[in-house]
């Protein structure tokens, strides 16, 4: 590993007794029923397991926990937290997503016109069992074809029309620009002119890397550095749609959608873990390295933006991942639903501290008894 666990006491944790994680035992018990009633989640390499967890969820589930401090006290008795320290002594990073929410119509129109697309049935999932010889091991998605697996047709190709046809489409939005984000975010929730609302969550992807548009738009000259955040990328390719297409054919990488209810509004969607978000508790990190379930205490002085101008400091839940966010102190802050929460998501581009918390059961291994 390209990284060090560094044991800390829960009174080295910047503002761990200002906190208030009782949201996180509700989102304990949703991850409790997964893992119990469908499947545990999937080891990652740093190999905290669901049965390290198991404790802690069972214990959740039965909590009646109503303020800060008896929320505090549960995490301190059943995990040890340990400051994750970078060999090469860069801090942590972290970002922010949300899910938007799109104006859309169930059939196409002449302003409806830019569809969101349910998973075709020649995309297969790809792995060392039936990646064929030459493909890049990157590509967790492939085409099968004729008897073959070979790469999907990529962002460009769909959007010119190679997917028409097939039935493929859930809803249309005004701007292909809200798809587009809604891709980057991973969901939305899509509210039809009757005033109903349905939501789009993930469900596969072409496989392609994804490649940054802010970072293109800056590189060309077209956004600069300081200033680059969603609502700006957004802005430049509302004002410019006659460059719009190649910028956003650049990245390669397209998403395709799976349908769910809103069933309560107080919740994001249901992300990679199959546990609904809880808003501003919710964190995407590297899928490969850490499983998902285990809480992480974020600390950061310059991100001030989320908590009114205070520094961000709060323990949050690993409940989903994305193609950006690689390496063992990277995260990716969900901070809800709607235009305010995207406002709050847009700009956040922070350094921040990583601490793990590891279930007391599986401390041992990482170098505390």
């Amino acid at each position: 590993m390209d990284f060090d666990l560094q044991r800390v006491e829960f009174s080295d944790l910047p503002g761990w007794h200002e906190d208030d994680p009782l949201p996180l035992l509700s989102a304990l018990e949703r991850c409790h029923r997964q893992v119990t009633t469908v499947k545990p989640h999937k080891t990652a390499s740093l190999g905290i397991s669901t049965a390290d967890l198991m404790p802690a969820y069972e214990a959740a589930a039965e909590t009646r926990s109503h303020d800060a401090g008896h929320a505090r006290a549960f995490f301190e008795e059943h995990f040890v937290p340990f400051k994750i320290v970078r060999h090469d002594g860069k801090p942590g990073f972290v970002t922010a997503f949300f899910e938007p929410e799109v104006p859309v119509s169930a059939v196409p129109n002449e302003t409806f016109r830019f569809p969101f697309y349910r998973r075709p049935d020649d995309l297969v999932d790809v792995d060392e069992k039936n990646r064929p010889e030459g493909m890049d091991p990157y590509f967790a998605f492939g085409q099968h074809a004729d008897g073959v697996i070979g790469e999907y047709p990529d962002r460009k190709a769909i959007e010119q029309g190679y997917l028409a046809g097939r039935g493929l489409e859930i809803a249309y939005a005004k701007s292909k620009t809200d798809v587009f984000f809604a891709h980057v975010q991973g969901a939305a929730r899509l509210v039809y002119p009757d005033g109903s609302m349905k939501r789009v969550t993930y469900a596969a992807k072409t496989g392609h890397y994804f490649s940054a548009t802010g970072k293109l738009l800056i590189e060309r000259g077209k956004i600069e550095a300081a200033t680059v955040s969603m609502q700006t990328i957004k802005q430049w390719l509302d004002d410019h749609p006659d460059e719009a297409d190649e910028v956003l054919w650049h990245n390669r990488s397209f998403i395709f959608f799976r349908e769910a209810e809103v069933d309560d509004t107080g919740l994001g969607p249901v992300a990679a873990a199959k546990v609904a978000l809880e808003p501003g508790r919710s964190l995407a990190v590297d899928r490969l390295i850490h499983t998902f379930g285990v809480p992480f205490f974020i600390n950061s002085d310059s991100l001030t933006s989320i908590d009114g101008g205070r520094p961000f400091r709060r323990l949050m839940l690993a409940l989903d991942t994305g193609s950006a966010i690689v390496g063992p102190a990277r995260g990716d802050i969900f901070t809800g639903s709607g235009d305010e929460a995207g406002l709050l998501a847009g700009a956040v581009r922070n350094e921040a501290d990583f601490f793990i918390f590891i279930p007391k059961s599986a401390a041992a291994r990482y170098g505390h008894g």
